[in-house]
């Protein structure tokens, strides 16, 4: 399957601080991607050189098989809503849709009355007298009518409460389906991720540490729980990535495998959810001499 976005070592440095370090990823088209870390991790730097909007110092980056931001038909191809969903105060929301129409080709007028029209927004309504869910609602109105290929989101939601952000992530999805596009959606809302993302990039420290389809990543941990001693004696291919040892209760760890478990009555095992994974994995990378490289082999499902 082509790849939408593809990077190989891409590099970018401001003045001494390195935000991206030979970061290596191959995004299939169709997916709907969570993209998630700790703040300062490079996500935001990724997505803007996904855009066009910067370049990077080393490596290479290509969107849909091209430099970003070089061709006007590539930028007709890219929808993005950054993090505090810009929009003009000053314009109406039926002036938001004109000036769209006016400079992108592929305008979808129909698609954004329709998303309009499904959140309610007044099109005589100017945008600075919007509140922050229906200014979030007119950011993504704009960028799906373009009618992308690739959908690029930075923390669209993170203001808003959480009937607005539940509202935006339908109409997201609606956006998406109806597209049949790629998505990137930048979070630090992992239930957010968990209920609409169907693949998984983590960046720590300017790297990636898990990159992957998110029912297979998760098929490959296991919550194991039993008594301390028999955690100890699990197999040697197993790598424990969190672990608890109460004194008054059941140890339990989150280990990685590429195999099942060999049954054992010493220990229960339990699927985790993809919160409890990503917070394992971020955890054991900020310990110090925790893994530089990824964790999990970067692959592409086909």
């Amino acid at each position: 399957m082509t790849a939408v976005l593809e990077t190989t070592g891409l590099t970018k440095r401001y003045g001494r601080r390195t935000a991206l370090a030979d970061v290596e990823l191959s995004i299939p088209a169709g997916r709907v991607v969570g993209l998630v870390g700790p703040n300062g991790a490079g996500k935001s730097t990724l997505m803007q050189l996904a855009c066009g909007l910067i370049g990077p110092t080393s490596g290479r980056i290509r969107v849909h098989g091209a430099e970003p931001g070089t061709r006007p038909d590539h930028l007709a191809r890219v929808g993005y809503v950054a993090q505090d969903t810009p929009v003009y105060p000053d314009l109406t929301v039926a002036e938001h849709l004109r000036l769209g129409a006016r400079l992108n080709p592929r305008w979808d007028r129909a698609l954004a009355e329709r998303r309009l029209a499904r959140a309610e927004l007044d099109p005589r309504q100017k945008a600075g007298r919007l509140s922050g869910g229906q200014r979030a609602q007119l950011a993504l109105t704009v960028a799906a009518a373009k009618r992308p290929d690739l959908l690029i989101l930075d923390e669209p939601a993170a203001a808003l409460d959480p009937l607005s952000r539940h509202a935006f992530l339908d109409h997201l999805m609606e956006s998406v389906t109806e597209l049949g596009a790629t998505a990137v959606l930048s979070s630090h809302a992992l239930p957010d991720v968990a209920r609409v993302c169907d693949h998984l990039v983590l960046l720590a420290h300017g790297r990636v540490h898990l990159h992957d389809d998110i029912e297979p990543l998760i098929a490959r941990h296991t919550r194991v729980t039993g008594r301390a001693a028999d955690l100890d004696a699990l197999p040697p291919d197993v790598t424990v990535l969190a672990r608890t040892d109460p004194s008054d209760g059941p140890a339990t760890a989150l280990v990685r495998t590429e195999r099942p478990l060999p049954a054992d009555r010493r220990w229960a095992v339990t699927a985790p959810d993809l919160e409890e994974l990503v917070l394992a994995h971020l955890a054991r990378a900020a310990r110090p001499g925790g893994p530089a490289a990824p964790t999990t082999r970067p692959e592409t499902r086909r």
